[in-house]
């Protein structure tokens, strides 16, 4: 039996190293050629110099980092680029605005296309809350997003801007259909506003009724109708102060009568402030009143 060793001759027996089968033919070849035995095949220096120069590009590719933009340019002119993106899940984030985040351009290859990376920045978008990003080959990017709930308005001076029920901000407020939402007012409102608006929605007499939730040096709320009547509640027992005014209103439909301010900061006294108009026509019944006790004297 005869085998090839890494000696480059046959033998007989066990000396030297055999060599794998697949290396074998190149071997016997090289061993012809050595002996004169085999002819080098047609263009072979031509071929020998072509396959140099391709692997001298190939390796100054690989080593200047620009193999990703190879392999995209050569798949995407082959059938693989992203001709089509599917967007769901989006009500508040355009799809333009999709497009422009992740990038793509027209020759963007399905190949090397990275979705860890579009999924991150296409959730740096104000309004998503999470996205998932799936290839669907040959030329389809499959995008589904989460967005963010609005719960209310948060006005800091001059500013308003759209914020979530843990009072994280979303965006700011560009008018629309967000208009509707509750507005809070004030340093601070942010954080405390959700869970006290959502206090007051549950009491009676109240329910669609606040059109501004106004947080006072960050310690207590003012509450201001859809009348313009302002009800004052104090810092500490709120519960106890919005029953009190609800049982009031209930009684003697205090929140529809025509007055400014319902101050319930102290819990043993209830003060009324009278609009502007009450106040005028209260001064003169007043006066009213004491002219006629006045001339009744006299008679």
């Amino acid at each position: 039996m005869f085998a090839l060793t890494a000696m480059g001759k046959w033998r007989s027996g066990e000396n030297g190293i055999v060599l794998p089968r697949l290396l074998r033919k190149p071997a016997r070849i090289a061993q012809r050629m050595r002996l004169g035995e085999a002819e080098p095949p047609r263009y072979a220096a031509t071929m020998a110099t072509a396959a140099l120069f391709a692997l001298t590009g190939l390796y100054g590719t690989v080593q200047g980092g620009h193999s990703e933009a190879v392999v995209q340019a050569v798949t995407s002119r082959v059938g693989f680029a992203i001709n089509h993106v599917e967007v769901t899940g989006n009500t508040e984030t355009s799809e333009i605005d999709v497009l422009q985040q992740i990038g793509l351009d027209g020759w963007t290859s399905m190949v090397g296309f990275d979705v860890r990376q579009a999924r991150e920045r296409i959730v740096e978008l104000p309004w998503v809350e999470s996205a998932t990003v799936r290839k669907v080959y040959p030329a389809t990017l499959a995008i589904e997003m989460v967005e963010k709930k609005p719960f209310a308005l948060w006005q800091q001076g001059n500013q308003v801007a759209i914020i979530e029920e843990d009072g994280d901000v979303i965006a700011p407020f560009g008018g629309g259909r967000h208009a509707s939402l509750p507005l809070v007012i004030g340093m601070g409102a942010d954080k405390a506003g959700p869970g006290f608006v959502s206090a007051v929605s549950k009491v009676r007499g109240l329910q669609g009724r606040v059109r501004a939730y106004i947080r006072v040096a960050d310690r207590r709320w003012d509450l201001r109708l859809d009348n313009g009547v302002t009800i004052k509640l104090p810092e500490k027992d709120v519960e106890a102060a919005l029953s009190e005014a609800s049982r009031l209103d209930a009684e003697y439909s205090l929140f529809s009568r025509d007055i400014m301010a319902i101050d319930l900061r102290l819990a043993d006294r209830l003060t009324v402030a009278l609009a502007p108009e009450a106040a005028e026509a209260r001064k003169k019944a007043f006066e009213e009143l004491q002219k006629q006790r006045k001339n009744g004297a006299r008679i």
